[in-house]
């Protein structure tokens, strides 16, 4: 039996003024009482199902499949509960109907001879499945998330058994009267909806929404209709909200991208940006000029036949790298203290000779025309530049499309999470090589760890809202573009970004890109313990998790280490690194039972996972069981509710022996 502990007046009376204040809204003692049993029965249940995603890349049609259907949780589910009274084909095409709703009905409609009984089997499938899945939860939490239009019918079948005779035949009127009004279809997908808010409580994403595929925009757009979701800011994440600041060095950067990976439809079609006068000019600058080393670097299974949209993409590839190389030269000759005078290459060119002079030896240039480039005064823009520049700030910052997602970026995100004792980060923490934490001085004051991803998330906030324009918000802007390319940014944490080199260079050695010391020392469990106590993380099973570097799954790496402390669930959601991974992305699920790493297999379509019942075809790795069942009491929130349940005994405790007095309620 649970010990209670004695609430004395001496404790009544230290607490008062709280209490006082809480009386207002349980003003007696049925309220209070009501509130505490409705509480302990919250804390009482099996936690949610928190679910964990890293890397999409704009990866849309993967990531929104990988969204229905819970990372294979709810055909797990489905296999749970049906067992062996379902074939292989029918949990199949159960579950298709489940992520795929409008599409699969369509497909059904125009084969199922008998549509009246399939709606009736179905019905009640996925009614007897939607019981599972909320049981979780409490009726007001369900009633919540039910839609309007079906929410009492919806209630009533959840709640009511076919066991009773008389409530067999009740439920089997309502059933008939979905399918003789013709609400079937609606009613299904309602409930396939439902099942798929029920099944994840939490969804978490470790950064980098944004990169080269073609969806960035549609995931956000789903994003901002999720039931509940948060974001670690990552690299690419940052990149962007920079350019929605009006960085003009991360809007040449967010251009340069899709114009490598032909993604221009995701700025022209998805945010409205007017990418019209980039091309004008690049056509006019490089007519003659192949620009054979900025051709498309197209997602692996998608091409682009059309040759003059190639060589239009190549054309003003070319264009807005040279005018982000000047920009960012003017951003490292202002602030010093970013110590990246070594990313200042253009006027180590020697343009006669097509060489160029880094660490003292000569390399030769692979391409050497640069029409745009003044070889005495290398970094000033000619005055076409400027004007794109200028375009190119006002249509992203203009952009209400853009704005309306970065804002929820910035609502739902920040540079770190602890949940549940799992710190989450998308990349690093800056380390020594002794594995202590390494200071990093900004504006003249040093950080480190968690000091460190507080003041970054501070300038990056500032970046953005600060309307003042004032010597604070103009650092703010710049550190943004560091946090991108910077040795020092916990975003990036890398000797330097070798852009210029990659492009215009053959000798692999200037191409490599050091990691700092974090990425070889997180192995160690003293490392991740370090780090855990430095966020304040508590737990005897306490984690690391974090996205940024993909698992070369391929080469036998583990994306679980240091002994279970850290978890690395960036698989690689992109296309282009399925060939250096081997497999399609890892996810993570946290749910009453423990953990489960799920590795996913490449997605073939859409259309193909509605036609043919294609799923992700995943493997299951259990990464950590609990020898009890995680209750809500377990988690942060439970303890929370824990808390208040203990103020609203002081508050009941305070009403019996008079020291407040309830108030009449009317």
């Amino acid at each position: 039996m649970k010990a209670h502990t004695t609430i004395t007046p001496e404790m009544i009376q230290e607490d008062m003024r709280y209490l006082q204040l809480l009386s207002r809204s349980f003003p007696t003692i049925a309220a209070a009482s009501s509130e505490i049993i409705n509480l302990e029965a919250i804390v009482n249940l099996p936690k949610g199902t928190e679910h964990f995603l890293a890397d999409l890349h704009g990866e849309y049609e993967a990531f929104q499949h990988v969204l229905r259907n819970a990372s294979g949780a709810i055909k797990r589910k489905v296999k749970e509960l049906f067992g062996d009274s379902l074939s292989d084909t029918e949990r199949k095409e159960l579950c298709t109907l489940i992520y795929y709703p409008e599409q699969k009905l369509h497909l059904i409609k125009s084969v199922e001879k008998d549509l009246d009984t399939w709606y009736l089997t179905t019905l009640n499938r996925l009614v007897a499945l939607c019981q599972n899945v909320s049981s979780k939860y409490t009726r007001s939490k369900v009633r919540k998330a039910l839609p309007k239009e079906f929410s009492y019918i919806i209630q009533e079948l959840l709640h009511e058994s076919t066991i009773l005779p008389n409530k067999q035949a009740y439920v089997g009127v309502i059933m008939d009267s979905i399918i003789s009004t013709r609400r079937a279809d609606d009613f299904i997908i309602a409930l396939c909806n439902l099942i798929q808010r029920l099944t994840i409580d939490m969804l978490h994403i470790l950064g980098d929404i944004f990169d080269r595929g073609h969806g960035p925009h549609h995931i956000m757009d789903i994003l901002c209709n999720y039931h509940n979701w948060d974001i670690q800011w990552g690299n690419h994440d940052i990149l962007w909200m920079g350019a929605a600041a009006g960085n003009d060095i991360c809007i040449a950067n967010v251009v340069r991208f899709v114009t490598r990976f032909g993604n221009t439809g995701v700025l022209e079609d998805g945010y409205g940006i007017n990418l019209l006068p980039l091309a004008t000019f690049a056509m006019e600058t490089y007519a003659d000029d192949p620009c054979a080393l900025f051709g498309l670097r197209p997602v692996p299974g998608e091409t682009i036949s059309n040759p003059k949209t190639l060589r239009l993409l190549a054309q003003m590839h070319k264009a807005i790298s040279i005018i982000q190389f000047k920009l960012e030269a003017a951003t490292i000759s202002r602030r010093p203290e970013f110590e990246m005078d070594d990313r200042m290459l253009l006027h180590r060119i020697n343009y006669e000779e097509g060489t160029i002079t880094i660490n003292g030896c000569d390399y030769p240039m692979k391409d050497c025309n640069f029409p745009t480039i003044d070889p005495l005064n290398p970094y000033k823009l000619t005055e076409e530049e400027k004007e794109i520049v200028e375009k190119l700030h006002r249509s992203f910052v203009g952009s209400e499309k853009l704005q309306k997602h970065i804002r929820y970026i910035f609502r739902n995100g920040c540079m770190y999470t602890i949940t549940n004792s799992n710190l989450l980060f998308h990349a690093s923490i800056p380390l020594n090589a002794d594995g202590s934490l390494r200071e990093i001085e900004i504006q003249g004051k040093k950080y480190k760890g968690k000091a460190l991803l507080e003041k970054v998330g501070h300038l990056i906030r500032t970046a953005y809202f600060m309307e003042e324009d004032n010597e604070e918000k103009r650092f703010a802007m710049d550190y943004v573009w560091y946090l991108w390319c910077g040795k020092d940014s916990p975003a990036f944490d890398k000797a330097k970004m070798a852009t210029f080199e990659r492009y215009f260079l053959d000798d692999k050695e200037l191409h490599k890109e050091t990691k700092g010391h974090y990425y070889t020392l997180r192995n160690d469990e003293k490392i991740c313990d370090m780090i855990l106590d430095e966020f304040g993380v508590e737990g005897k099973h306490r984690h690391i998790i974090n996205g940024h570097v993909p698992v070369k799954t391929l080469k036998g790496e583990n994306p679980i280490k240091a002994n279970g402390k850290l978890m690395v669930i960036d698989g690689g959601f992109s296309k282009a690194y399925h060939l250096e991974t081997g497999i399609a992305g890892y996810t993570l699920e946290y749910h009453s039972r423990g953990f489960q790493l799920v590795q996913h297999e490449p997605f073939t379509s859409m259309q193909k996972a509605i036609e043919e019942g294609q799923d992700i075809k995943s493997t299951t790795q259990i990464v950590e069981l609990s020898s009890q069942r995680v209750m809500v009491k377990d988690t942060d929130k439970g303890r929370e509710l824990c808390r208040q349940i203990e103020d609203l005994k002081k508050l009941l405790a305070a009403y019996r022996i008079g020291m407040i007095k309830e108030r009449v309620v009317y």
